[in-house]
Protein backbone atom coordinates (compact mmCIF):
# COMPACT_ATOMS: atom_id res chain seq x y z
CA UNK A 1 0.00 0.00 0.00
CA UNK A 2 1.53 3.16 -1.23
CA UNK A 3 1.87 6.09 1.06
CA UNK A 4 -0.74 8.91 0.71
CA UNK A 5 0.54 12.28 -0.52
CA UNK A 6 -0.80 15.21 1.29
CA UNK A 7 -1.46 18.49 -0.60
CA UNK A 8 -0.11 21.44 1.10
CA UNK A 9 -1.98 24.68 0.82
CA UNK A 10 -0.03 27.42 -0.80
CA UNK A 11 1.95 29.35 1.60
CA UNK A 12 0.89 32.82 2.53
CA UNK A 13 4.19 34.25 1.34
CA UNK A 14 3.49 33.05 -2.23
CA UNK A 15 0.05 34.76 -2.28
CA UNK A 16 1.50 37.99 -1.02
CA UNK A 17 4.10 37.94 -3.81
CA UNK A 18 1.39 37.63 -6.49
CA UNK A 19 -0.59 40.75 -5.34
CA UNK A 20 2.03 43.28 -6.38
CA UNK A 21 2.40 41.55 -9.72
CA UNK A 22 -1.29 41.86 -10.50
CA UNK A 23 -1.37 45.52 -9.44
CA UNK A 24 1.63 46.28 -11.63
CA UNK A 25 -0.02 44.47 -14.54
CA UNK A 26 -3.21 46.56 -14.09
CA UNK A 27 -1.18 49.77 -14.05
CA UNK A 28 0.59 48.76 -17.21
CA UNK A 29 -2.72 48.04 -18.94
CA UNK A 30 -4.12 51.37 -17.82
CA UNK A 31 -0.99 53.06 -19.02
CA UNK A 32 -1.30 51.40 -22.43
CA UNK A 33 -4.96 52.43 -22.69
CA UNK A 34 -4.18 55.98 -21.67
CA UNK A 35 -1.40 56.16 -24.21
CA UNK A 36 -3.67 54.81 -26.95
CA UNK A 37 -6.40 57.33 -26.05
CA UNK A 38 -3.88 60.17 -26.15
CA UNK A 39 -2.69 59.02 -29.59
CA UNK A 40 -6.28 58.87 -30.87
CA UNK A 41 -7.04 62.31 -29.45
CA UNK A 42 -3.92 63.76 -31.07
CA UNK A 43 -4.86 62.14 -34.37
CA UNK A 44 -8.41 63.57 -34.26
CA UNK A 45 -7.23 67.05 -33.23
CA UNK A 46 -6.22 69.33 -36.13
CA UNK A 47 -2.66 70.38 -36.17
CA UNK A 48 -1.75 73.95 -35.15
CA UNK A 49 -0.85 74.77 -38.71
CA UNK A 50 -4.28 73.60 -39.92
CA UNK A 51 -6.02 75.65 -37.25
CA UNK A 52 -4.05 78.78 -38.06
CA UNK A 53 -4.91 78.66 -41.77
CA UNK A 54 -8.23 80.52 -42.38
CA UNK A 55 -10.69 79.14 -44.77
CA UNK A 56 -9.86 81.19 -47.86
CA UNK A 57 -13.28 80.92 -49.48
CA UNK A 58 -15.07 82.07 -46.35
CA UNK A 59 -12.68 84.98 -45.97
CA UNK A 60 -13.15 86.04 -49.59
CA UNK A 61 -16.92 85.80 -49.22
CA UNK A 62 -16.83 88.01 -46.13
CA UNK A 63 -14.77 90.61 -47.94
CA UNK A 64 -17.18 90.70 -50.88
CA UNK A 65 -20.16 91.11 -48.55
CA UNK A 66 -18.45 94.00 -46.75
CA UNK A 67 -17.53 95.67 -50.05
CA UNK A 68 -21.04 95.32 -51.43
CA UNK A 69 -22.50 96.75 -48.21
CA UNK A 70 -20.28 99.82 -48.45
CA UNK A 71 -21.11 100.30 -52.14
CA UNK A 72 -24.85 100.00 -51.37
CA UNK A 73 -24.66 102.67 -48.68
CA UNK A 74 -22.68 104.99 -50.95
CA UNK A 75 -25.18 104.48 -53.78
CA UNK A 76 -28.14 105.20 -51.51
CA UNK A 77 -26.54 108.38 -50.17
CA UNK A 78 -25.85 109.58 -53.69
CA UNK A 79 -29.35 108.67 -54.87
CA UNK A 80 -31.11 110.40 -51.98
CA UNK A 81 -28.95 113.49 -51.50
CA UNK A 82 -27.21 114.25 -54.80
CA UNK A 83 -29.02 112.59 -57.71
CA UNK A 84 -31.85 114.25 -59.63
CA UNK A 85 -33.58 110.87 -59.88
CA UNK A 86 -35.39 111.73 -56.63
CA UNK A 87 -35.33 115.44 -57.35
CA UNK A 88 -38.24 117.87 -57.57
CA UNK A 89 -40.22 117.48 -60.77
CA UNK A 90 -43.50 119.11 -59.75
CA UNK A 91 -44.84 121.68 -57.27
CA UNK A 92 -48.53 121.03 -56.57
CA UNK A 93 -50.58 123.89 -55.05
CA UNK A 94 -53.99 123.35 -53.47
CA UNK A 95 -56.42 125.59 -51.57
CA UNK A 96 -55.83 128.75 -53.59
CA UNK A 97 -58.89 130.64 -54.85
CA UNK A 98 -58.04 134.27 -55.39
CA UNK A 99 -54.26 134.00 -55.16
CA UNK A 100 -52.95 132.47 -58.42
CA UNK A 101 -51.23 129.10 -58.01
CA UNK A 102 -48.42 130.21 -60.34
CA UNK A 103 -47.77 133.19 -58.09
CA UNK A 104 -47.52 130.86 -55.10
CA UNK A 105 -45.04 128.64 -56.99
CA UNK A 106 -42.95 131.68 -57.89
CA UNK A 107 -42.80 132.88 -54.30
CA UNK A 108 -42.11 129.34 -53.02
CA UNK A 109 -39.03 129.22 -55.28
CA UNK A 110 -38.61 125.45 -55.14
CA UNK A 111 -35.50 124.55 -57.21
CA UNK A 112 -36.23 122.09 -60.01
CA UNK A 113 -34.40 118.75 -59.81
CA UNK A 114 -33.10 119.48 -56.32
CA UNK A 115 -33.02 116.25 -54.27
CA UNK A 116 -36.16 116.02 -52.16
CA UNK A 117 -34.30 115.33 -48.92
CA UNK A 118 -32.22 118.47 -49.30
CA UNK A 119 -35.27 120.71 -49.46
CA UNK A 120 -36.29 122.76 -46.42
CA UNK A 121 -40.10 122.68 -46.10
CA UNK A 122 -39.92 125.30 -43.34
CA UNK A 123 -38.16 127.81 -45.58
CA UNK A 124 -40.67 127.23 -48.39
CA UNK A 125 -43.55 127.63 -45.92
CA UNK A 126 -42.15 130.90 -44.55
CA UNK A 127 -41.79 132.38 -48.04
CA UNK A 128 -45.37 131.53 -48.99
CA UNK A 129 -46.78 132.59 -45.61
CA UNK A 130 -45.35 136.07 -46.18
CA UNK A 131 -47.77 136.58 -49.08
CA UNK A 132 -50.49 139.06 -48.04
CA UNK A 133 -53.45 136.90 -49.06
CA UNK A 134 -52.25 133.69 -47.39
CA UNK A 135 -53.33 132.82 -43.84
CA UNK A 136 -51.77 129.37 -43.34
CA UNK A 137 -49.38 127.16 -45.32
CA UNK A 138 -48.45 123.49 -45.15
CA UNK A 139 -45.55 122.08 -47.18
CA UNK A 140 -44.89 118.36 -47.57
CA UNK A 141 -42.97 115.93 -49.77
CA UNK A 142 -44.90 113.52 -51.95
CA UNK A 143 -42.46 110.88 -53.12
CA UNK A 144 -40.82 110.43 -55.43
CA UNK A 145 -40.76 113.85 -57.12
CA UNK A 146 -43.53 116.21 -55.92
CA UNK A 147 -43.63 119.04 -53.39
CA UNK A 148 -47.16 119.73 -52.15
CA UNK A 149 -48.12 123.22 -50.94
CA UNK A 150 -51.51 123.53 -49.24
CA UNK A 151 -52.68 127.06 -48.45
CA UNK A 152 -55.60 128.68 -46.67
CA UNK A 153 -56.38 132.12 -47.97
CA UNK A 154 -57.37 135.03 -45.80
CA UNK A 155 -61.08 135.80 -45.75
CA UNK A 156 -62.19 139.42 -45.63
CA UNK A 157 -64.44 140.25 -42.71
CA UNK A 158 -64.41 144.03 -43.20
CA UNK A 159 -62.76 146.83 -45.16
CA UNK A 160 -61.51 150.33 -44.61
CA UNK A 161 -61.20 153.24 -47.00
CA UNK A 162 -58.05 155.28 -46.78
CA UNK A 163 -60.01 158.25 -48.15
CA UNK A 164 -59.01 161.03 -50.51
CA UNK A 165 -55.32 160.98 -51.20
CA UNK A 166 -55.03 157.49 -49.77
CA UNK A 167 -54.11 154.29 -51.53
CA UNK A 168 -57.61 152.86 -51.94
CA UNK A 169 -59.92 150.38 -50.26
CA UNK A 170 -58.31 147.65 -48.17
CA UNK A 171 -59.65 144.26 -47.10
CA UNK A 172 -59.16 143.12 -43.50
CA UNK A 173 -59.44 139.58 -42.13
CA UNK A 174 -60.62 138.33 -38.74
CA UNK A 175 -57.21 138.88 -37.18
CA UNK A 176 -57.03 142.51 -38.22
CA UNK A 177 -54.57 141.80 -41.02
CA UNK A 178 -54.81 144.15 -44.00
CA UNK A 179 -54.11 141.82 -46.89
CA UNK A 180 -55.48 143.22 -50.13
CA UNK A 181 -56.27 146.46 -51.91
CA UNK A 182 -59.34 146.57 -54.14
CA UNK A 183 -60.57 149.28 -56.52
CA UNK A 184 -64.02 149.72 -54.95
CA UNK A 185 -65.93 149.11 -51.76
CA UNK A 186 -66.91 145.43 -51.60
CA UNK A 187 -70.63 144.84 -51.13
CA UNK A 188 -71.79 142.91 -48.08
CA UNK A 189 -68.81 143.82 -45.86
CA UNK A 190 -68.89 146.32 -42.98
CA UNK A 191 -66.58 149.32 -43.02
CA UNK A 192 -64.12 149.89 -40.20
CA UNK A 193 -64.24 153.42 -38.82
CA UNK A 194 -60.99 153.49 -36.90
CA UNK A 195 -58.13 155.98 -36.71
CA UNK A 196 -55.72 153.11 -37.33
CA UNK A 197 -56.22 149.68 -38.85
CA UNK A 198 -53.48 147.17 -38.18
CA UNK A 199 -53.01 143.66 -36.83
CA UNK A 200 -50.75 145.20 -34.17
CA UNK A 201 -53.51 147.53 -32.96
CA UNK A 202 -55.54 146.13 -29.99
CA UNK A 203 -58.63 148.12 -30.97
CA UNK A 204 -58.52 146.76 -34.53
CA UNK A 205 -58.21 143.19 -33.26
CA UNK A 206 -61.10 143.70 -30.82
CA UNK A 207 -63.44 145.00 -33.54
CA UNK A 208 -62.59 142.26 -36.03
CA UNK A 209 -62.90 139.65 -33.26
CA UNK A 210 -66.47 140.79 -32.56
CA UNK A 211 -67.34 140.78 -36.26
CA UNK A 212 -65.96 137.25 -36.45
CA UNK A 213 -68.19 135.83 -33.70
CA UNK A 214 -71.56 137.59 -34.05
CA UNK A 215 -74.30 135.57 -35.81
CA UNK A 216 -74.13 135.68 -39.58
CA UNK A 217 -77.65 137.07 -39.87
CA UNK A 218 -76.64 140.00 -37.68
CA UNK A 219 -73.34 140.48 -39.50
CA UNK A 220 -75.18 140.94 -42.78
CA UNK A 221 -76.97 143.97 -41.25
CA UNK A 222 -73.78 145.68 -40.03
CA UNK A 223 -72.66 148.59 -42.20
CA UNK A 224 -69.93 150.15 -40.04
CA UNK A 225 -67.98 149.13 -36.92
CA UNK A 226 -65.91 151.26 -34.59
CA UNK A 227 -64.43 151.42 -31.08
CA UNK A 228 -62.44 153.76 -28.86
CA UNK A 229 -61.08 150.96 -26.64
CA UNK A 230 -60.91 147.17 -27.04
CA UNK A 231 -63.92 146.85 -24.68
CA UNK A 232 -66.15 149.40 -26.40
CA UNK A 233 -66.94 147.87 -29.77
CA UNK A 234 -70.08 149.17 -31.42
CA UNK A 235 -71.58 148.94 -34.89
CA UNK A 236 -74.28 150.52 -37.00
CA UNK A 237 -76.97 148.45 -38.69
CA UNK A 238 -78.41 149.01 -42.14
CA UNK A 239 -81.55 150.55 -40.58
CA UNK A 240 -79.42 153.18 -38.81
CA UNK A 241 -79.68 151.67 -35.33
CA UNK A 242 -76.49 151.56 -33.22
CA UNK A 243 -75.49 148.50 -31.20
CA UNK A 244 -73.03 148.83 -28.33
CA UNK A 245 -71.58 145.35 -28.12
CA UNK A 246 -68.58 145.69 -25.84
CA UNK A 247 -66.12 142.77 -26.02
CA UNK A 248 -66.27 139.48 -27.92
CA UNK A 249 -67.30 137.61 -24.76
CA UNK A 250 -70.80 136.22 -24.07
CA UNK A 251 -71.61 136.37 -27.78
CA UNK A 252 -74.56 133.97 -27.72
CA UNK A 253 -76.23 135.67 -24.79
CA UNK A 254 -75.73 139.15 -26.27
CA UNK A 255 -77.15 138.02 -29.61
CA UNK A 256 -80.31 136.66 -27.93
CA UNK A 257 -80.78 139.80 -25.84
CA UNK A 258 -80.22 142.05 -28.86
CA UNK A 259 -82.74 140.12 -30.95
CA UNK A 260 -85.36 140.80 -28.28
CA UNK A 261 -84.38 144.47 -27.95
CA UNK A 262 -84.55 145.17 -31.67
CA UNK A 263 -88.28 144.51 -31.59
CA UNK A 264 -88.66 147.71 -29.56
CA UNK A 265 -88.26 151.27 -30.71
CA UNK A 266 -84.99 152.97 -30.02
CA UNK A 267 -81.79 154.36 -31.46
CA UNK A 268 -79.00 152.87 -29.38
CA UNK A 269 -79.12 149.29 -28.07
CA UNK A 270 -76.53 148.51 -25.40
CA UNK A 271 -75.83 144.83 -24.74
CA UNK A 272 -72.25 145.21 -23.46
CA UNK A 273 -73.61 143.95 -20.13
CA UNK A 274 -76.28 141.49 -21.35
CA UNK A 275 -77.72 141.07 -17.86
CA UNK A 276 -78.49 144.84 -17.83
CA UNK A 277 -79.30 145.85 -21.42
CA UNK A 278 -80.55 149.33 -22.24
CA UNK A 279 -82.32 151.15 -25.06
CA UNK A 280 -81.97 154.88 -25.68
CA UNK A 281 -83.66 157.03 -28.25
Amino acid sequence: MSPTRERRPPSSSSSEDDVPDRAALARQRRGRRSEEERRRTRAARPSPSARSRPNRQVEIRRRWVALLSVLTVVALVYLLFFSSMLGVQEVAVSGSRTVPADQIRTVAAVPADKPMLRLSPDEIRDRVAAMPGIATVEVSRSWPNTVEITVTERTAIAFFDSGPGGDGVHLVDGGGVVFKTVPARPPGLPELKLPKVSADDPVTRAVTAVLGVIPEQLLKQVTTATAKTPASVEFTLANGKIVRWGTAEQTDRKAKVLAALLTQDGKVYDVAAPELPTITS
